[in-house]
């Protein structure tokens, strides 16, 4: 009863982490370029007891008692799935149509990749700065951030992430988006809802960082898919998460009156004379 008592409080700590990963799916589901968070679990270690070896009935299950300590959180991945496209009709405004590629942005003296596409115009000295909605530098195909010179009237993108910037006077200045796709997203480290870096522990995943990131330049600024005037939606599945977090509260009610059960008898053992 006692290991009956371990296995149910094993799984219920790991199903509370299930519903915490629920709860901030939901939490994010108006959250611009939020990719949102699966979880699968796995049997945690289990002692096979072969204690029936003159049963000779024919059964489709192992022979014997298996006798497991619970259930686990076996993987965490993201779901990479385009959300659906908002139109805003703001000219700072961008959507990224294909799966997989994100804006790069300047924070903490790094690149960080975003699908936010919400970008708007700040004042630094004699040029304007153009930054994402948490204040980061956004960053062209070279790297370093993108300013303006002059007072901007309007903006206009064009194919390959071209971004045209068009001055009260007349004049244009033209600027590339830096944009990258993600090889191996789930190996990325999430800074925030909708930020992510390259993981510190390259070494230890035995990948470098080509191996994660291809840079959308050159060439293969014909794959960007990009639109203005529109934001990425959360892909967060509304429905889906309400099912999933009723099933996950149904089996954290099982495993708690699992330890009450097991409580109760451990109760009636003491009292026995």
């Amino acid at each position: 009863m006692i290991r009956t008592m371990t296995t149910a409080v094993n799984t219920m700590n790991q199903l509370q982490n299930n519903i915490d990963m629920i709860g901030n799916n939901l939490s994010n589901l108006t959250t611009h370029g939020y990719k949102a968070n699966q979880a699968s679990f796995q049997e945690m270690l289990y002692q096979q007891f072969n204690n029936d070896k003159a049963d000779k009935a024919p059964r489709e299950t192992p022979a014997g008692i298996r006798y497991g300590v619970g259930a686990m959180l076996a993987q965490t991945q993201m779901n990479w799935k385009v959300g659906t496209l908002q139109p805003t009709d703001r000219n700072l405004d961008f959507a990224l149509t294909e799966p997989k590629q994100y804006f790069n942005v300047l924070a903490g003296g790094e690149t960080v990749y975003t699908r936010q596409g919400n970008f708007y115009l700040s004042p630094d000295g004699n040029r304007t700065a153009l930054v994402d909605g948490e204040g980061n530098a956004v960053a062209d195909s070279t790297g370093r951030p993108i300013s303006f010179t002059g007072t901007v009237a309007d903006f206009e993108l064009r194919d390959g992430g071209v971004l045209t910037a068009r001055r009260a006077d007349g004049t244009e200045q033209t600027v590339t988006l830096g944009i990258t796709r993600m090889e191996r997203p789930n190996l990325m480290t999430r800074l925030s809802s909708t930020h992510f870096k390259v993981p510190d522990n390259l070494d230890e995943l035995g990948v470098t960082e080509a191996d994660i990131l291809t840079e959308l330049t050159g060439a293969a600024e014909s794959e960007i898919a990009i639109r203005q005037g529109a934001l990425e939606g959360s892909n967060v599945d509304y429905q889906k998460e309400m099912t999933d977090l009723i099933n996950v509260q149904r089996s954290y009610q099982f495993n708690s009156r699992t330890v009450s059960i097991a409580d109760q008898m451990l109760g009636l053992v003491n009292n026995i004379r």
